[in-house]
């Protein structure tokens, strides 16, 4: 009889016990707003952007309400305009060319490699072009960061991260969100720090920091900051710079700080179950397993495999057989979105483009989540199941 996977692919862990009672404690004041503490109080978003800046190796950090406004906040600070050009890879999600339109910048898509990080031969053959790129690290696959930045330099590229998906990762050492002038993290349930909704960001540029947290709500209670450049910074900037209001709330910081100290042991908890899904699937016919370079320190909590030999018929029908064996797989083939699949052909606020790379990529590419409510036997049988599948 064929197995059944009985699991669900989007129950996440349940808050951690000390981000519950802290979160209560905040209740209990009532002082929910960032800025509404009382003398000699620092807050709890103010104490989670000094620790998450610590952890990061961050001189400044904020605390913002999504991931999304994270990416139009930096987009902001580094001077985008509307109709002004922006790079990114043309296999992201929807949020990013979505901050970058916002703004009425035009998003400018790059080509990704079959190892789904973007291709640094047309980022260089495009650089020129713009003067921003804001490079996602899309499902936790990260490029060669240090040739990235040599073409961001070489162009005088400003480069902003989208560390949705790498919060936790690094490159040859560096983490994630440290290359460029920006790094963007999101707190969004299925993240690797969960408050529902949240967004923290990282920079060691006075100057951007400063416009960022003046876009995001600060009035001239900037002082209150902890992980924020000097006073000076802010005075230059503070009647030029429109309130974008995007705060994030003591609440959500009083949930996320207790998570920091337990992201190391989660990365390699997550890490662990991408092994055994990669180990199942090792070897099988007509499967494509994605490398992962030695430089890259990587998070799996999703796990992406590719079935370049079949056809969208073939493909759609695999889903299904998958589907009905209790295994949930995201596919980026269709040209009709689904739930967060969409593609850089499906945004019609950005100008057309064609990318012969990438659509070939996307249109065998399959996705899953590995949430830790899964223990590394539910991998296994989740990779039997795949592998028995995989059309022959």
């Amino acid at each position: 009889m064929d197995e059944i996977f009985t699991g669900n692919f989007t129950q996440q862990e349940p808050i951690p016990e000390a981000a519950i009672e802290a979160a209560v404690a905040v209740l209990r004041t009532g002082r929910l707003h960032r800025y509404n503490t009382v003398p000699g109080e620092a807050g709890e978003a103010a104490l989670l952007e000094e620790e998450f800046a610590a952890a990061t190796g961050s001189k400044y950090c904020l605390a913002v309400a999504s991931g999304g406004y994270a990416l139009g906040c930096a987009l902001r600070a580094a001077g985008v305009r509307p109709g002004d050009r922006v790079l990114t890879n043309g296999f992201t999600l929807a949020p990013v060319p979505g901050a970058i339109a916002a703004l009425g910048a035009v998003p400018v898509f790059v080509e990704v490699t079959e190892d789904l990080v973007i291709d640094l031969d047309d980022l260089a053959a495009k650089a020129d072009t713009a003067r921003v790129l804001m490079l996602s690290h899309m499902r936790g696959h990260i490029c060669d960061m240090d040739r990235l930045m040599e073409i961001a330099r070489a162009h005088e590229l400003t480069v902003i991260e989208d560390c949705a998906h790498t919060m936790g990762a690094a490159w040859a050492g560096v983490p994630s969100g440290r290359h460029g002038a920006i790094g963007c993290y999101s707190t969004q349930t299925y993240k690797h720090m969960n408050s529902g909704e949240g967004g923290l960001i990282v920079s060691d540029d006075p100057d951007l920091m400063a416009r960022m947290i003046l876009l995001s709500g600060s009035y001239v209670l900037y002082p209150r900051h902890r992980a924020a450049p000097p006073a000076a910074h802010f005075e230059a900037l503070k009647y030029d710079t429109p309130n974008v209001s995007g705060r994030m709330d003591n609440l959500r910081a009083a949930v996320l700080r207790p998570q920091i100290a337990t992201l190391p042991e989660r990365v390699a908890r997550w890490n662990a179950l991408y092994r055994v899904m990669a180990a199942g699937l090792a070897g099988v016919p007509g499967l494509r397993l994605v490398p992962r370079p030695q430089a890259e320190a990587y998070v799996g909590s999703s796990f992406q495999f590719l079935l370049p030999e079949h056809g969208p018929e073939r493909i759609a029908a695999f889903v299904a057989r998958l589907a009905a064996r209790g295994v949930e797989l995201k596919w980026f083939g269709p040209a009709e979105p689904a739930g967060f699949t969409s593609r850089y052909d499906s945004w019609k606020y950005a100008p057309v483009q064609r990318l012969p790379r990438t659509d070939r990529v996307v249109a065998a590419l399959l996705d899953l989540r590995l949430p830790l409510t899964f223990a590394e036997a539910d991998v296994a049988q989740i990779a039997r199941i795949i592998a028995s599948e995989v059309p022959r």
